[in-house]
C-alpha cells in the first residue's frame, strides 16, 4: 500500500505501529513497512520495521547509516502482533504486543533528516531496496503518530489479555462443513494469536480427540459428536455429523453420477475412460460405434469434409452385487483440412523482475523466418493466472497429432517480490497451470491440475510430446523428490525429470522418474526426427572445473520416447556464446531441413537462437541476423499455418 508522500516531513519524534501476521513462509529480507526513499536499488534514508530479527531503524543514507533498536530475536509467525516503534528525545524504544523488548539511546536521525522532509517511497509490505522481498502476511490498524506515544499509550495500542486472545483463537476455527464428515478433521492445536487450543470428544468411537474419524457401519444411522475446543478458561463447542460407509448400491449411484466424458459434443482425440471410479467401484464400457471409439477410448475421426459421428458411451458401474449404467451421448468431429505451416507462435514469459512478468505473452514469425518476430497483444500478457500462486512460467504449447487442438501447460510460480528459490523447491506447488483452445486465441478456463506426489517440493517447465505408442500425451516436468519420511521436505536432494502420461490434460497417471543422471537436472524438451527422439535438458549443477558443462544443455537421443536412458549425443550446447543457458525449446524449419535452439540466458539476454542442418551431430552454431521479442524468457516455439498465424495477428495486434 502506497503512503503519502512526505508524511515525516518536519518531525522530530515520530510513533509507527502496526498489527501484522507474517505468513510462515515469508521470505527475506523484508520489511513490514518503508517510509523514505530509493536511490536506484538501494535505499536513501527511510524508517523501517521488520521481523527478522524484530527491529526497527531510521538511516539518512543506505544500511550503513541505520541507527537500529533490535529485539535480537525473529518475530513468531503465522500469529497476529501488535509492533510499536517510538522515537523522541533521541531515544527509540521497540513494543512487542504493548511490552517494551528493547531500548536505544543517542539516536541522531530524526525523521525530518530523511530526505530533508521529502520522502516518496513510503510503503506498507515494500522495502526501499528492490531486491528485497515484499511483506506476505495480513496487516491492519497502521498507525502514524507525530509524537512518540507513552509506555501506557503503547501498551493500550498493543496489550491483548490472554483470555481475550483466546476468545478470538476459538472464534478464529473453522473446521468446515460438518453436516456429513467422511474423513479425518484436522484440529487446530494454536490459535492465530498464539493460544494453545485442546481438544475433547464426546463419542471417541467415531471422532477422537485428535479428530480421527471411524464411520458407522453401512446401513447404521449417522453418528453425532460433540466436539469441546479449549484456551485458556474459554471453550466453544462443535456439532459433528458422522456419515455411515456406503451400501454398494449407494457406492454405484455416486460413482456413476461423477463420471465425466470431456468434450462430449467435440471430440477432437482419443478420451479417458475410467475403470475405476469413485469409492473404488469397478466401472466397463460400451460404445455403439466401435470403429470410431473403441471401449477403451481409443478415436477414428471422420475424415475432413465428413459429417461428424454421433454415438453412445455407456459406463456400466459395480460394487459387489449392484451395478447401475450411465450413458454418455457423444459427438466426434471431423479430421481438419491439412495445410502447410507458413509461421511461427512464440509463447513466453518476461522474468520475474516486473508485476506481470510472470504470465504467458505470445509473439508472431514474419512469415517463415524463425528469427524475426513481433510482439503481440501490444507487448501485454495474453493469459493471466488466477489459480494456485496466481503466477506462470515456462509456458509450453503443443498441438494434437491431428492438428486442430491445442494445449498451453505452465509451471505454476510467481516469484515477484517475494522469491525463495530454496522454499519453492521444497513447499512449492505441485501442480501445472493448463489452458486448450482450438483456434490459438480463444483458451477457455484456466485448470489448476496436480501431477505430482506429495514427496516433489516443486514442479517446473512441464513439457508435452504425443507418444504414438500409447495413444497419449508424455508430460514431463522438473522435481526435487524428497524422502516419503521427510514429510516437512527439510532433508537434502535434488531436480530430476519425472513424466506421467494423459489423454486430455485432466486425468495423469501416476509420475514415474525420466531422468536421474545423479544430480540435478531440468528443463528438458523433445523433438522427433525420423525414428529418433532428440531431447534437451538443462545440467543444473554448480559450473566448476569439474563440471565445465554445468548451467547449459545437453543433447540425448532414444527410439523410444519414455526411455530413462538417452544416448549422449552432446553438452556444453551454448558456452562460448552465451554466458549460461536453461529453458532450451526445440523445433524444425517450415521451409528446410534445419532445426533452431532457443536457450535462455537466464540473468543475461533472455532466448538466444543456435541453429543446425544435422541433429544427430550436436553441433550449434549462434544464429545472425536476428530479431526476438525484447525479453523473451523460457517458453515454446510452434510452426503454424497462414491461417493461424493471421488469426492470432488480428485477435492479438
Amino acid at each position: 500500500m502506497k503512503l503519502p508522500d512526505n508524511v515525516l516531513r518536519g518531525l522530530t519524534d515520530v510513533t509507527v505501529s502496526v498489527q501484522v501476521r507474517i505468513s510462515p513462509d515469508q521470505a527475506t529480507p523484508y520489511f513490514i513497512y518503508g517510509i523514505g526513499n530509493s536511490a536506484g536499488t538501494a535505499g536513501n534514508g527511510y524508517l523501517f520495521t521488520t521481523g527478522n530479527a524484530y527491529r526497527s531503524a531510521i538511516a539518512t543514507g543506505n544500511w550503513s547509516t541505520e541507527q537500529t533498536v533490535s529485539a535480537g530475536r525473529n518475530l513468531a509467525r503465522g500469529v497476529w502482533k501488535t509492533l510499536t516503534y517510538t522515537l523522541g528525545g533521541g531515544t527509540a524504544v521497540l513494543y512487542e504486543d504493548g511490552v517494551e523488548v528493547a531500548r536505544r539511546t543517542g539516536v541522531t536521525t530524526t525523521p525530518a533528516m530523511i530526505g530533508g522532509g521529502t520522502t516518496t517511497a513510503n510503503h506498507i509490505g515494500r522495502s526501499v531496496y528492490s531486491g528485497d522481498r515484499h511483506l506476505k502476511g495480513a496487516v491492519r490498524d497502521f498507525r502514524l503518530y507525530d509524537r512518540a506515544v507513552t509506555a501506557a499509550e503503547a501498551h493500550d495500542l498493543g496489550f491483548v489479555p490472554v483470555e481475550e486472545k483466546a476468545r478470538r483463537d476459538l472464534a478464529a476455527v473453522d473446521l468446515g462443513d460438518l453436516s456429513a464428515v467422511t474423513a479425518n478433521l484436522t484440529l487446530p492445536v494454536t490459535g492465530p494469536y498464539g493460544s494453545a487450543i485442546t481438544w475433547q470428544s464426546s463419542d471417541e468411537a467415531h471422532v477422537t480427540a485428535q479428530g480421527v474419524v471411524t464411520r458407522p457401519a453401512a446401513g447404521s444411522d449417522p453418528a453425532t459428536v460433540t466436539l469441546t475446543a479449549t484456551a485458556a478458561d474459554q471453550t466453544r463447542t462443535f456439532e459433528v455429523t458422522v456419515r455411515p460407509e456406503l451400501t454398494d448400491s449407494e457406492k454405484v449411484a455416486e460413482a456413476a453420477a461423477a463420471l465425466t466424458v470431456w468434450d462430449a459434443d467435440d471430440i477432437r482425440g482419443n478420451v479417458t475412460l475410467p475403470t475405476e471410479g469413485l469409492h473404488g467401484t469397478d466401472v466397463s464400457w460400451k460404445s455403439t460405434k466401435k470403429k470410431i471409439i473403441t471401449e477403451t477410448g481409443e478415436v477414428t475421426r471422420p475424415a475432413h469434409g465428413a459429417e461428424p459421428e454421433r454415438l453412445t458411451l455407456t459406463a456400466t458401474v459395480r460394487s459387489g452385487e449392484e451395478q447401475t449404467k450411465r450413458r454418455f451421448d457423444v459427438t466426434v468431429t471431423p479430421k481438419p483440412e491439412e495445410q502447410a505451416y507458413e509461421g511461427y507462435l512464440f509463447g513466453y514469459f518476461t522474468g520475474e523482475g516486473t508485476a506481470t512478468g510472470e504470465q504467458v505473452y505470445f509473439a508472431a514469425s514474419q512469415g517463415n523466418d524463425a528469427l524475426k518476430w513481433d510482439e503481440l497483444n501490444k507487448g501485454n500478457p495474453v493469459l493471466t493466472s488466477s489459480l494456485g500462486d496466481k503466477g506462470v512460467r515456462d509456458p509450453f504449447i503443443i498441438r494434437s497429432p491431428e492438428g486442430d487442438k491445442f494445449y498451453l501447460i505452465a509451471t505454476d510460480l510467481k516469484m515477484h517480490g517475494n522469491g525463495n528459490w530454496d522454499l519453492v523447491q521444497r513447499k512449492g506447488s505441485r501442480y501445472v497451470e493448463v489452458w486448450e483452445s482450438t483456434d490459438l486465441v480463444n483458451w477457455g478456463q484456466q485448470r489448476h491440475v496436480r501431477v505430482s506426489p506429495e514427496t516433489a517440493g516443486n514442479t517446473w517447465a512441464p513439457e508435452a510430446y504425443y507418444d504414438e505408442s500409447i495413444g497419449a500425451y508424455v508430460v514431463f516436468w522438473a522435481s526435487k523428490v524428497y524422502a516419503a519420511d521427510d514429510p516437512e521436505h527439510t532433508g537434502s536432494t535434488y531436480n530430476k525429470m519425472l513424466y506421467a502420461t494423459t489423454r486430455d490434460f485432466r486425468t495423469f497417471s501416476e509420475p514415474q522418474v525420466w531422468v536421474d543422471p545423479g544430480y540435478s537436472v531440468i528443463d528438458s524438451t523433445v523433438i522427433k526426427h525420423g525414428d529418433e527422439y532428440y531431447r534437451f535438458t538443462k545440467d543444473e549443477r554448480n559450473n566448476t572445473s569439474t563440471t565445465p558443462c554445468s548451467k547449459f544443455i545437453l543433447a540425448e537421443k532414444s527410439t523410444e520416447l519414455r526411455d530413462t536412458s538417452y544416448d549422449f549425443v552432446a553438452d556444453c550446447i551454448g558456452k562460448g556464446s552465451i554466458r549460461q543457458g536453461e529453458g532450451p525449446t526445440v523445433f524444425k524449419s517450415n521451409t528446410e531441413d534445419r532445426w533452431y535452439l532457443f536457450i535462455d540466458e537466464f540473468g543475461g539476454r533472455g532466448y538466444v537462437p543456435f541453429e543446425t542442418t544435422d541433429l544427430a551431430s550436436g553441433q550449434w552454431t549462434l544464429s545472425t541476423d536476428y530479431s526476438l521479442p525484447s525479453r523473451p524468457r523460457h517458453g515454446t516455439v510452434l510452426p503454424v499455418t497462414k491461417a493461424e498465424l493471421d488469426r492470432v495477428r488480428a485477435a492479438f495486434p
